[in-house]
């Protein structure tokens, strides 16, 4: 059978919903659950992973046009478009408030809620039941279907990574199956597509009383390795790593700044030396008293300066010191979240001790702890994102962290391995794997939020080590109240992350007439796995497939997820021991540009990267032809800056058996980003709707990549005759 055109393929109105409905950053509301969960690097927002789903199924108006039924429901093109917006929870005049909101930036005036016209935000809003039946009566004519259940329509994501596109899928009752081969994404994807809808609202009951169990025990045994003053609130540490001065050989606090707030009254640590101290001391000065540039730190671009002489410190010889284990760290400020306004002050012999009890505390334990495989101990692999850490001296996942950091977190680990029994003891299996599951999840985020590679941002606080998709080293570093502080954070933000993703997938437990409880619901396979191997699913048994894979050389993903991996893989790794039983990730298996993994082949490293990545996207579109039936929709995101990367990408798809039927252009990235702001970085997603291609014909009259490029940005350098599988010889990226 021959499906007719797809929505995605016709007509699709990215232009007409915004950005802002699209984009779930910026304004009046949080983040998603989903992204507020785990972290995951390039994330598509939940507006066009759920636009592209629900598009790649619908049919186009002239085929919903050829049904009475469906022609009386939907007189016009216009009407028909309208729905579809409503489906997928756009209200209002998103471009219009797009408008307005750029105009009151302009004017400085906050909006707040009333942007947008008052609309919701479109991720928030759940589809109507009325909308999912007519949704389920159009997939059921036009698809052929033998009753109206959305569950028998199955979604797959090969790539699916964070999991946008599997959790839109869910939230509309669709099959879904999602396919992930990183480990630590695989945990995120249970976290997010499985246990919500198995265990509902009310897991978070069970998650939120044994996380506070665990942190009860955790503050017991830590306290006396944090002790506060009597005013103190919240507090964050202040730490400055050290050399020795190479004239006087005393410690240099290296910092590129000394800024401590730059709020309405601003704060600084000035910096202070004499002759007859072994130590710099340092001061708190806010406001008219601030009378030196807190700009001027002591290390700029690698090369810092003694205060001690204002001699210039080579950052070979910074380099040597670190490489060779004679980095240090000064605490120089403690900062407390008082109630009304910010507070900070010097440290005291006491906060100083408290620091030193833990180094302590921390060499008598560390044995133990190894011995019994609690605590990370693998070195940092040679690659693309790691040298930086490297080139500073830390050379395993353990000297990502200070002593009291790492401390803290090894007691983290101790406390939550004495809960398991009990944890299981108290409920079935099931629902207890659920609860280490999000209580491992609550390790991460204390684990990006407190480490060496974590920067004090004088206007926001503490800083996650991703802030960036890399391990940029940072001079000075923020540590949270491990004891008191760090883990309650954690907790309630799993938990807040848990119930909103609970809420937005409630309505696919009613879809159609299903039962509210634990059944009625759409099928879910998770596959742990190369996207190129996908031999648990039948040959055409797939009726869309929507992905956003790898975008060439933009996030080495493996590289990356190793923070995090070695931790999981000691607490959750007896519960998924088949995602785990590997030293590190698997990074020959990943599809991603890395010419690290060529770094031997000197110059050539390069253009084997990116041969290997053609060959691994090549095979893994091999893989989705074979299980897409014949009459469905390959929908790929993709952003790239780099003429080489759409090329790549365009190649692969063609050569393994896909024609490109058309493409749109979607503004999904935040110019405030850090990966994207004054940065030559794509803004825009790119939709291409593809089908399967008929050997030897153009069945579909499908529109080759000489013809799409300049949709997706891409201007022809120099136009050539195209190639036999379609690809263009040169294009520039506009």
């Amino acid at each position: 059978m021959t499906r007719p055109t797809a929505l995605i393929e016709d007509w699709l109105p990215f232009d007409a919903i915004g950005v802002e409905s699209l984009r779930e950053g910026g304004f009046p509301t949080p983040f998603p659950g989903p992204v507020r969960l785990h972290v995951w690097w390039a994330r598509r927002p939940l507006m066009v992973s759920r636009a592209a789903v629900v598009a790649s199924l619908l049919p186009a108006y002239e085929a919903v046009a050829q049904d009475a039924d469906l022609r009386q429901r939907f007189p016009s093109e216009e009407a028909y478009r309208a729905w579809f917006t409503r489906l997928i929870g756009i209200r209002g005049d998103p471009v219009k408030g797009r408008e307005e909101l750029r105009r009151a930036t302009e004017l400085n005036i906050t909006l707040g809620k009333d942007a947008y016209g008052g609309a919701p935000r479109a991720f928030t809003v759940n589809p109507a039941a009325e909308d999912l039946a007519l949704l389920a009566h159009i997939l059921d004519v036009f698809w052929k279907g033998q009753e109206q259940d959305l569950g028998q329509y199955t979604i797959l994501d090969p790539f699916a990574g964070g999991g946008s596109i599997p959790f839109e899928a869910r939230r509309y009752g669709l099959g879904t199956i999602a396919n992930e081969l990183n480990p630590v994404a695989a945990v995120v994807l249970k976290a997010t597509l499985d246990y919500p809808l198995r265990f509902g609202p009310g897991l978070a009951t069970d998650i939120r009383k044994w996380g506070r169990e665990w942190s009860r025990r955790v503050r017991e045994k830590l306290a006396r390795f944090y002790p506060n003053q009597p005013n103190d609130h919240k507090p964050t540490y202040l730490w400055a790593r050290t050399v020795a001065c190479p004239v006087s050989g005393k410690p240099v606090p290296l910092s590129p700044n000394w800024w401590l707030s730059k709020k309405r009254v601003p704060v600084a640590a000035r910096l202070l030396t004499d002759p007859a101290w072994d130590e710099p001391r340092f001061e708190i000065v806010s406001g008219d008293a601030i009378d030196f540039d807190p700009d001027e730190g002591t290390v700029s671009r690698g090369v810092g300066r003694s205060p001690w002489t204002g001699d210039p410190i080579d950052g070979d010889y910074i380099k040597a010191e670190a490489q060779a284990g004679r980095m240090g760290q000064m605490l120089y400020a403690i900062a407390n979240k008082s109630p009304g306004k910010p507070d900070f002050r010097v440290p005291t012999q006491k906060d100083r001790d408290g620091a030193h009890d833990a180094e302590i505390e921390l060499y008598g334990k560390r044995s133990l702890w190894e011995t019994q495989d609690s605590i990370p101990s693998e070195p940092i692999p040679d690659g693309l994102k790691t040298p930086e850490p490297m080139r500073y001296g830390m050379y395993t996942w353990a000297d990502m962290f200070s002593p009291r950091q790492f401390l803290a977190l090894g007691t983290f680990v101790e406390v939550l391995h004495e809960l398991r029994g009990e944890i299981h003891a108290a409920m079935v299996p099931e629902r207890a794997t659920a609860v280490e599951t999000y209580l491992s999840i609550m390790l991460d985020k204390a684990i990006i939020y407190n480490n060496r590679l974590c920067r004090f941002d004088p206007s926001r606080g503490i800083r996650s080590v991703f802030d960036r998709h890399d391990f940029a080293f940072v001079w000075s570093h923020g540590e949270f109240d491990a004891c008191a502080d760090l883990l309650p954070w954690a907790i309630s933000q799993v938990v807040s992350a848990y119930r909103d993703i609970a809420k937005l997938l409630a309505p696919s437990q009613q879809v159609l007439g299903a039962s509210p409880g634990l059944t009625g619901l759409a099928p879910l396979t998770m596959l742990q796995g190369s996207a190129a191997d996908l031999s648990a699913l039948p040959d055409g048994s797939v009726h869309v497939i929507v992905t956003d894979p790898p975008y060439y050389d933009n996030v080495m993903y493996a590289e990356l997820s190793d923070f995090f991996y070695v931790w999981l893989k000691r607490t959750v790794g007896h519960l998924y021991p088949e995602w785990f039983a590997a030293q590190l990730t698997d990074k020959d298996a990943e599809a991603v540009a890395n010419p690290a993994r060529f770094a031997g082949l000197g110059r050539k490293k390069t253009a084997l990267a990116e041969q290997d990545y053609q060959r691994k996207m090549e095979a893994a579109f091999r893989e989705m032809h074979r299980v897409l039936a014949d009459n469905g929709v390959l929908t790929v995101m993709f952003t790239h800056k780099r003429v080489e990367a759409w090329d790549t990408l365009a190649s692969a798809l063609i050569n393994a058996g896909f024609s490109v039927q058309s493409s749109w252009p979607v503004h999904t990235e935040s110019e405030h980003s850090l990966h994207q702001a004054k940065k030559n970085a794509a803004q825009s997603t790119i939709l291409l709707a593809c089908r399967k291609r008929a050997e030897g014909t153009q069945d579909g009259a499908p529109v080759w990549w000489d013809d799409i490029a300049p949709r997706c940005g891409m201007l022809p350098a120099r136009r050539q005759p195209s190639s036999p599988s379609g690809a263009s010889a040169a294009w520039t990226y506009t």
